[in-house]
């Protein structure tokens, strides 16, 4: 099951969809480093926050996959907004200097694949910052939300597929400690829940956030390589004991000087 644009854009619009933005929002610039006039691209749901990080950057594009479908924005500009296919996007190698991944990886048909066209497309010092649902989490468990569909992550899981796609994790945050209710009485707590669920339940957030650096050297492990040398008797000299009698004496012959 994926989400859909208009279900997303929704969510967002909503009591429950603002309190997440504000709380993923504060949680991201945790993690985020300012990076002067830098290439900036969202892949999955990522607007509101790239109308909040995106202020200062040279460049920025909105990928939606296609399984989600796309919307115009930014809102009153030319178009920033393309509908891609994860494992293959429209950007050539080492072009961006960061990738910020929300409500995409989570739905993603092989998260490796998609890591490691994000490797391919980030410069050389390029990071990637990725936002999913804690398999832990309450938030992964209603469907409600945006974060109850899809694929959930642990943290180790999430750091190990990082690994193998070649990125080092750098910082790590989480998010979403209030429970999603949709109640406006719990609604109207959530900064308190979400500073007691730090102290009382810090495994259980609704999201993980990390920000992973590109590895561009990595020692490769290979089989230990066998010896290809050819060992011959030193007591047969080469090219004699194949041509016989005949032979030996024909090439005797080839070298003595002609008769004066």
């Amino acid at each position: 099951m994926h989400a859909d644009i208009v279900d997303l854009r929704a969510f967002y619009a909503s009591p429950l969809g603002r309190l997440t933005e504000h709380s993923l929002s504060m949680a991201l610039s945790s993690v985020w480093t300012a990076i002067p006039n830098e290439r900036l691209v969202g892949l999955g749901y990522t607007l509101p926050w790239l109308d909040r990080f995106g202020a200062d950057a040279e460049r920025v594009f909105a990928f939606m996959p296609a399984t989600q479908g796309a919307v115009v924005w930014p809102a009153g500009k030319a178009s920033a907004t393309a509908l891609v296919f994860d494992e293959e996007l429209p950007l050539v190698d080492a072009s961006i200097d960061r990738m910020l991944v929300v409500h995409s990886l989570e739905h993603a048909e092989n998260p490796r694949e998609t890591l490691n066209e994000i490797w391919r497309v980030l410069s050389p010092a390029g990071r990637v910052v990725i936002v999913v649902p804690n398999r832990r989490g309450v938030w992964a468990r209603f469907e409600h939300t945006p974060f109850g569909i899809g694929r959930p992550f642990s943290r180790g899981q999430l750091s190990e597929l990082l690994r193998e796609a070649n990125f080092t994790p750098a910082a790590w945050a989480d998010a979403l400690l209030f429970p999603p209710s949709q109640r406006r009485f719990m609604m109207r707590f959530h900064a308190a829940l979400e500073r007691a669920g730090r102290r009382l339940w810090p495994i259980f957030p609704g999201v993980h956030i990390v920000e992973a650096q590109k590895r561009i050297y990595q020692g490769v492990p290979i089989a230990q390589r066998a010896s290809r040398r050819v060992f011959v008797p030193v007591l047969s000299p080469q090219g004699v004991a194949g041509m016989g009698i005949t032979g030996a004496r024909r090439q005797k012959q080839a070298a003595e000087p002609p008769p004066a």
